[in-house]
């Protein structure tokens, strides 16, 4: 038996917000103080690090666990399953339904089923949960249902990474540039074909690191004391993952007992273009095998960071030849990758 991810699906939201609709900003450093460069010099820096020239909001009318049923129905209409057949849903996310006028996390009930309600799924033995494991919990979702598929406790899972951080951005903070809103969904199921998921390393880093990522205050020190926006303390972050996701990657790949020179794709998450490329070139060297051309599909220059939405909308558009130069075929070996706030890292090694 081989577990497989039978459909995808994803929801990119409507407002498209390029770069040049920061220079009307007011960007402040942490302690508050007047950042001496001009917008245009700072946006054009953000551009040539993160390789970000444009993200996507969500409508105002639409909350986190309306993107995630949406992406939900393309993933269940593309597997062809009947949803009351469901055994779980499981969804990634970070802040909650965070309304459009408000900065205020809503997770009660919680978002999966929310989702589930949505999809007018009767079935009780549908069990809906959420996962909080920062930007890697779309993957660790999947793990999770791996496990619950291996133990004979489901056939069906629905795992959906959703997330609108544009509502928990600060205003002041020129590292919000980097967020956006979206969502990507799979099925996964237990099948008699080959492939799959063929390995997968997760690890959690807590002790140092834990809060590289973090809920905290405006640079705008004249703010409202007790309004929290997602902050990071990015060049720890930068340094992080490169010291600990390539090794993570080595790991996995080797416990599939697949060769590197079999990988097609890399799928990681779209959280600064440099990073990635640092991350997927440190992978290689530990091989010491060059990075192979059009291994790395992006995303991240149109869609921004949408955190646990990345890797399966980048799944997903993939799949349906939606991204320039860059296919899947069937036996392609596919490595998936995330780091994220806790911080948390993880992978699949998985055979398409």
């Amino acid at each position: 038996m081989s577990i497989k991810i039978t459909g995808t699906g994803s929801y990119i939201p409507k407002i498209v917000q390029k770069n040049e609709a920061f220079n009307q900003h007011s960007f402040l450093n942490v302690d508050g103080s007047e950042i001496p460069s001009s917008n245009e010099v700072i946006v054009e820096k953000f551009e040539a690090i993160t390789g970000i020239s444009e993200r996507r909001y969500a409508q105002d009318h639409l909350s986190t666990s309306d993107l995630g049923a949406l992406a939900a129905e393309k993933a269940i209409k593309d597997a062809d399953v009947d949803p009351e057949t469901l055994d779980y849903i499981i969804l990634a996310h970070n802040f909650g339904d965070v309304k459009s006028d408000a900065i205020q996390s809503d997770i009660l009930p919680c978002l999966a089923a929310r989702v589930k309600h949505l999809l007018k799924i009767k079935n009780p033995k549908c069990v809906a949960y959420d996962i909080l494991f920062g930007c890697p919990g779309w993957i660790e979702g999947v793990i999770q249902a791996q496990a619950f598929i291996k133990a004979g406790m489901a056939k069906k899972c629905l795992v959906i990474g959703a997330e609108t951080l544009s509502r928990v951005v600060d205003p002041r903070d020129r590292d919000s540039m980097i967020f956006s809103d979206g969502a990507g969904a799979t099925l996964i199921e237990a099948s008699e074909e080959d492939g799959g998921i063929l390995s997968h390393e997760s690890a959690s880093y807590t002790h140092d690191e834990v809060y590289h990522l973090f809920f905290g205050c405006s640079n705008n020190k004249s703010s409202e004391e007790n309004t929290r926006f997602i902050k990071m303390h990015g060049r720890k972050i930068y340094e992080f993952a490169l010291s600990k996701v390539p090794g993570a990657m080595k790991t996995c790949l080797d416990n599939s007992g697949v060769d590197i020179k079999e990988v097609k794709k890399i799928l990681i998450h779209q959280a600064n273009e440099k990073m990635d490329e640092a991350i997927v070139n440190r992978f290689y060297k530990l091989y010491k095998t060059p990075v192979p051309a059009g291994v790395m599909p992006m995303t991240i220059g149109k869609l921004g960071n949408s955190s646990v939405a990345t890797v399966p909308t980048l799944l997903d558009l993939i799949k349906n030849n939606e991204i320039d130069e860059h296919e899947l075929h069937k036996g392609d070996i596919i490595i998936f990758a995330s780091v994220g706030a806790g911080m948390h890292i993880n992978a699949i090694t998985y055979k398409y």
